[in-house]
């Protein structure tokens, strides 16, 4: 006889547990696949672990925990009356009371436990189930799930802050009395984009814009002039004055002045009275999508063909997350990665492989996201566009080393690029040959000659070519030439130029790689001929080639002062390249090796020391003294710029802390215990790379291990290495081939700083280019190649 649904519940009792406030509670999106109580067949949630599964996966958990019961959760739609009224939007956001509605549909929510694995059902709520399982359901659904908790899911914008200045101002009674219309610059003749000091009342125009719009400036140089340190943007006062826009110079932000009413009645003002005919700061930042690059790089007003199907899913924008969905949709658009999340992984293989907490186990994440996007699953038109997938899970776990990622804030896409291989390689450490993250990587040889005619060659390893704009070097210098006189001429004027008016400089990408070859001077160097220091001259080549090729374009630089500027420029980009004059070849014929000691015996390391030139001016910044030395040192002295970006891809490093040290290998390796290098040995490291390891982990055979895995350059004898021939990677791990590559895709940015913006990828898939922006995804009319902040080649032929 069959015990009853009610007595089978009773007798798995001992496996329910009411949730504490601490635990994580899953009920919005299924831990292995992107299914919610919306999919067919709702959602599970495990009442043990509280982990949430679909349909098609509940019964995965069962067999891997024996946990049998479960509250399932479906959400159905319910019939929409045709004459559901428009609501007006009151707040600038989305998915929140009083922000913009989407005419979503509404849903049924309804509850059942589950007894597997012969999914037998009860309903819930009863009072007939036992108060053990009542209560744990009831906190379940109080609760608020791990998902919202870990991710907003509202985007508003962010409040202002009172300014530091408003309390203390101290306003000047110099007899100004502003009228309530016809207001000027007092330095020129603009009568928009004005602002009054709330110091002396004086009235000037703002800042230009790039693109020559805007003002001329005079309300900052007046600033600059008086440090006076509040102005209000006349034309956005009204009796509401929450809305009026006020900046606060000296911490560089739009504040809020809570006693805005008795500084504008100071000078007179009745803003009862008042009338806004000027955009705020925050509006004309939302306007940006008039901006020409906005619209170019997102393709905008043009017949975008909506696309759907296997590999063209979308991603949710979980808030300023477009960064990571610009980039991830071109990683699993290559070769290595589709090959190992989707086709030689399923999602079964990866879960029974998780930790006992799927969610926060990075190889389950990526196998789900890989299924995500290229199964074509989620993929399906729904009032004929798709809604995409919500990264949430993947961006909790690629983000728990790295805090910035963490954050709603936007990112440097290069700079989570480099982190998400970095994570890629630590996750598939023990088994090399399956990390797809190699495909990126590749080896730069560099060789150095001082002014004694002898050379050294050094090695390492990277995974993006970052290349300088040489602006000099653009193609259109007659009509950039024409365009800067018209600039000039319309400034005198105090006329505005229109968008269609602008020109740019165009440079090809064969000016920036050529840049990258170019001998450049390092200053700083110790010549062990010499024992002094000097200049020696370096050259860079490829002792590698990879099997993706990417490019970063440097198109942040620093001005005069150290302010971070954006290029206003177009790349040239060819579809197809061909670098192979880039390789190097290694220690030529009649060359001399720099010797490994002075010519006074002493054993003496040829290194570079770190320019304090350099080095103080990074720190200047705020960066930590070792690090800047760091950088200095890696980038052989080339530059701020240089430096600086070597070292916002490398802050994360596990041995960004460690002291710098420039002994020889021998002095280095002399002090390690035999036994633990015969350990390493035993894992099947080479013995000097275990000398190594151990020497720069104080002997501890765990963190030489790990060493190892973070250091996979140290087998290419990179530092030490000055006679191998550069057609030889010395690595295993490096993929090597011939230098002809086609372009597979682009991320473009649209913006004033990599922080800020918005990103967008444009991929060159199924013979046509489709643009992947956030959970839009579209055949491609226009893509923006000459605008691209990362490129991605893939090479011809294998």
């Amino acid at each position: 006889m069959f015990p009853s649904p009610m007595e089978l519940l009773r007798s798995h009792l001992a496996r329910v547990r009411i949730p504490e406030p601490t635990n994580r509670i899953y009920k919005s999106e299924c831990c292995i696949s992107f299914d919610t109580p919306r999919s067919e067949g709702g959602l599970y949630v495990d009442l043990s672990s509280f982990l949430a599964y679909g349909k098609e996966y509940v019964g995965w958990n069962y067999e891997k925990t024996g946990n049998p019961v479960y509250l399932r959760i479906q959400q159905r739609p319910k019939p929409v009356p045709e004459d559901r009224p428009l609501k007006k939007p009151t707040l600038l956001a989305i998915g929140v009371d009083g922000g913009f509605d989407y005419q979503e549909t509404d849903y049924e929510e309804t509850h059942n436990i589950i007894i597997l694995p012969d999914y037998v059902s009860l309903p819930f709520p009863s009072v007939e189930l036992p108060e053990k399982v009542r209560l744990a359901v009831d906190a379940v659904l109080i609760a608020e799930g791990a998902e919202r908790k870990e991710q907003l899911s509202a985007w508003t914008a962010e409040k202002k802050k009172v300014s530091a200045y408003v309390m203390n101002l101290q306003q000047i009674n110099s007899g100004v009395v502003v009228p309530p219309s016809g207001w000027k610059c007092c330095k020129c003749d603009k009568t928009d984009n004005l602002w009054l000091n709330l110091t002396d009342g004086m009235i000037f125009c703002g800042r230009r814009n790039w693109d020559g719009s805007g003002g001329n400036n005079h309300a900052i140089e007046h600033y600059n002039e008086t440090k006076y340190p509040l102005a209000v943007k006349l034309g956005t006062i009204t009796a509401d004055l929450e809305g009026a826009d006020v900046f606060s110079y000296p911490e560089d932000d739009t504040v809020e002045d809570p006693l805005l009413a008795q500084h504008l009645a100071f000078f007179g003002i009745d803003f009862s009275s008042l009338q806004k005919t000027e955009m705020t700061t925050a509006e004309r930042e939302l306007d940006q999508n008039t901006n020409f690059d906005w619209n170019r790089i997102q393709e905008s007003g043009q017949e975008v063909e909506p696309l759907f199907g296997p590999g063209y899913t979308g991603l949710v924008n979980l808030g300023n997350s477009c960064y990571m969905a610009s980039t991830i949709q071109v990683v699993f658009t290559t070769r290595a990665f589709i090959s190992r999340y989707y086709e030689h992984q399923s999602l079964k293989m990866a879960f029974a492989m998780a930790t006992s907490d799927p969610t926060l186990d990075l190889n389950m994440q990526l196998t789900k996201l890989a299924h995500g996007l290229l199964s074509g699953k989620y993929s399906v038109p729904v009032q004929e566009k798709q809604e995409g997938v919500p990264p949430r899970m993947f961006k909790t776990v690629i983000a728990a080393s790295h805090p910035e990622f963490s954050s709603m804030r936007q990112q440097d896409a290069l700079e989570f690029f480099l982190h998400f291989l970095d994570q890629v390689e630590r996750v598939n450490s023990g088994k090399p040959e399956l990390d797809p993250s190699r495909s990126f990587k590749f080896i730069i040889e560099e060789r150095l000659q001082c002014p004694s005619g002898k050379v050294a060659y050094n090695k390492r390893s990277d995974y993006i070519l970052s290349l300088s704009i040489p602006l000099h070097e653009a193609t259109n210098k007659e009509q950039l030439e024409a365009f800067h006189k018209m600039k000039a001429e319309r400034k005198l004027e105090a006329k505005d130029i229109d968008r269609d008016e602008i020109v740019r400089p165009r440079v090809p990408l064969e000016a920036c790689l050529a840049s990258f070859s170019a001998p450049e001077e390092v200053h700083d160097f110790y010549s062990t001929s010499l024992n002094a220091k000097t200049t020696a001259i370096k050259t860079a080549t490829f002792a590698t080639f990879p099997d993706y090729l990417v490019l970063h374009m440097r198109k942040f630089v620093m001005e005069e002062g150290w302010v971070p500027k954006k290029l206003d420029v177009y790349i040239d980009v060819p579809d197809v390249i061909d670098i192979t004059h880039m390789r190097g070849k290694g220690l030529q014929p009649g060359e001399e090796l720099l010797p490994e000691t002075g010519p006074d015996g002493d054993v003496e390391h040829t290194h570079l020391v770190a320019s304090e030139d350099i080095v103080s001016k990074l720190a200047a910044m705020g960066f930590n003294y070792l690090h800047c030395q760091k950088a200095a040192i890696n980038t052989a002295n080339a530059g701020v710029e240089e430096a600086m970006t070597w070292l916002l891809s490398h802050m994360n490093d596990s041995d960004i802390d460690d002291p710098i040290s420039h002994r020889s290998d021998a002095m280095e390796l002399q002090f390690v215990d035999e036994t633990s290098v015969e350990t390493l040995i035993s894992f099947g490291f080479q013995e000097d790379v275990a000398r190594k390891a151990l020497s720069a982990s104080g002997g501890d055979i765990e963190k030489a291990t790990d060493w190892i895995f973070s250091h996979p350059e140290a087998s290419t004898s990179a530092d030490t290495d000055a006679t191998s021939s550069g057609m030889q990677a010395g690595d295993p791990g490096v993929p090597d081939g011939i230098g002809r590559y086609k372009l597979m895709a682009l991320v473009s940015h649209i913006g004033t700083s990599t922080h800020c913006g918005h990103y967008v990828a444009h991929v060159y898939k199924d013979g046509r280019w489709v643009i992947f922006n956030d959970s839009k995804v579209g055949a491609s009319v226009d893509p923006p190649k000459d605008m691209g902040y990362l490129y991605f080649y893939e090479r011809i032929g294998g």
